[in-house]
């Protein structure tokens, strides 16, 4: 078991704007994990980056040390966008992350696959070691239960979704031109919700126009809806026609200009387009925000729908938070046990060394050849007395751990661990490290 603690550093929705997450969203997140592996005395790492948050998780020796690696990995914001937490403080929001509790749609059920993925980049940048494993394997199991055992995912689960009836709220979508810019999971689910509201015609632009293709192949079988595909260099004369525009890609730059729009005076009671970028970095030229025939909303605009999901399901959000509350708290004792476990050990290693090198010595003042079974009596009470002798304290540690007296288990392991150093601070229990609320270190308290 890792002797570390989990430091961690995010900057979400709520904490920052699109701007202040696109300029932290690393190109990818094994990369991310690697670049945070780097840094002196950082054990572990796992990163998590969508739309709506990046966020960072290290296993160090100490959390000054956890706090430095992500100063550095959050470099170039203001302090005010980033929130840190320390060990508990930091596995619980995981546990919050993973059953849909922190993100933009409430209960929304995409991140749960995305912390999965996650995980996997982690694992293949090697920055998954035992602390991690536990956090995050626990947070997935978090999520499936939310969603088994709950209801927090009826209704509108998706940006997607909450995209659609925001623009609803604009124009009737009933006979609607739409156009979708992107075929990743975003604009899918973009694309299933406008063709099930009613809209006439369906374009989905894509780089690839495979993907695009595939899409649209399963609208049309879903749905009555005039579907196709095209690509991006489409844009030009599909985008001015369109009623309805959903933006959802990867693009590190805007691929809707002010161009791509039509220019007029939106003299009517509706806007002649509606827009919603759910890019990030931004899919829609900030310029196009100023023709007075677009309504141009983007992921900060879709507070007022995600308020009325979170009312509807306030009911399962209080027990999904029942279920996160028992499973930290199982978390908790899994870490106190495998930090026993690993003091027992020791005691258990140190002790075998004396045995065999007492049995040799014993059986060495034999007269003649030892028989095997001279020495199998000989082992056999060599070990008797071990197991006897070491009974009572093996139900020591074990009873220090649950009642987190670690001073303890440090005596244990400078006993019989010759290799632990008392001094480093690696050892740190971490609900004395962290306190109640834990601590920020850099930019914003856990008040979001």
């Amino acid at each position: 078991m890792s002797t570390g603690v989990v430091t961690a550093g995010r900057v979400t929705h709520r904490s920052g704007n699109v701007d202040q997450l696109a300029a932290v969203s690393p190109e990818s997140q094994d990369a991310a994990v690697a670049a945070l592996l780097t840094v002196p005395d950082i054990e572990e790492a796992y990163v998590l980056s969508t739309c709506n948050r990046v966020e960072a998780y290290v296993v160090g020796s100490d959390h000054a040390v956890g706090r430095a690696a992500l100063e550095e990995f959050f470099a170039g914001i203001d302090d005010e966008a980033i929130v840190t937490t320390d060990h508990d403080e930091s596995l619980r929001h995981l546990l919050r992350v993973a059953a849909g509790l922190e993100s933009v749609i409430l209960g929304e059920d995409q991140i749960i696959g995305q912390v999965r993925t996650a995980y996997e980049d982690a694992r293949d940048a090697d920055g998954i070691g035992s602390m991690l494993e536990s956090a995050v394997t626990k947070a997935i199991h978090v999520g499936e239960r939310a969603r088994t055992e709950t209801e927090i995912n009826e209704g509108v689960v998706s940006l997607g979704s909450a995209a659609t009836r925001r623009v609803a709220k604009e124009i009737d979508l009933e006979g609607a031109f739409s156009l979708v810019v992107g075929a990743g999971e975003m604009g899918q689910l973009a694309a299933r919700s406008l063709a099930a509201a009613g809209v006439d015609e369906l374009v989905v632009a894509n780089r690839t126009v495979a993907h695009a293709e595939h899409l649209i192949d399963d609208i049309t079988d879903e749905t009555d809806v005039t579907a196709t595909a095209a690509p991006l260099e489409a844009l030009d004369t599909v985008a001015t026609r369109a009623d309805v525009v959903v933006a959802a890609t990867g693009s590190e730059e805007p691929v809707l200009e002010r161009r791509h729009f039509a220019d007029g005076d939106a003299t009517g009671a509706e806007p002649e387009q509606v827009v919603v970028d759910l890019g990030q970095p931004r899919d829609v030229a900030p310029a196009a925000t100023a023709l007075p025939s677009v309504c141009v909303f983007d992921l900060d605009d879709l507070e007022s729908i995600t308020d009325e999901t979170r009312e509807q399901r306030a009911d399962a959000a209080r027990e999904v938070e029942a279920i996160i509350d028992r499973e930290f708290d199982l978390l908790c004792e899994q870490y106190k046990r495998a930090r026993a476990d690993e003091a027992i050990a020791a005691m258990y290693e140190s002790a075998e060394r004396i045995k065999e090198r007492e049995v040799d010595t014993a059986l060495s003042h034999f007269d003649g050849e030892v028989t095997e079974d001279q020495r199998e009596v000989v082992e056999s009470m060599a070990d008797s007395l071990v197991n006897q002798l070491l009974a009572p304290p093996t139900k020591s540690l074990r009873e220090a751990a649950a009642e987190d007296d670690w001073s303890t288990i440090h005596t244990a392991l400078q006993l019989f661990n010759p290799e632990f150093d008392a001094d480093d601070g690696a050892f740190a229990p971490p609900t004395a490290v962290t306190g109640a609320n834990g601590e920020a270190g850099i930019g914003a308290t856990d008040d979001d």
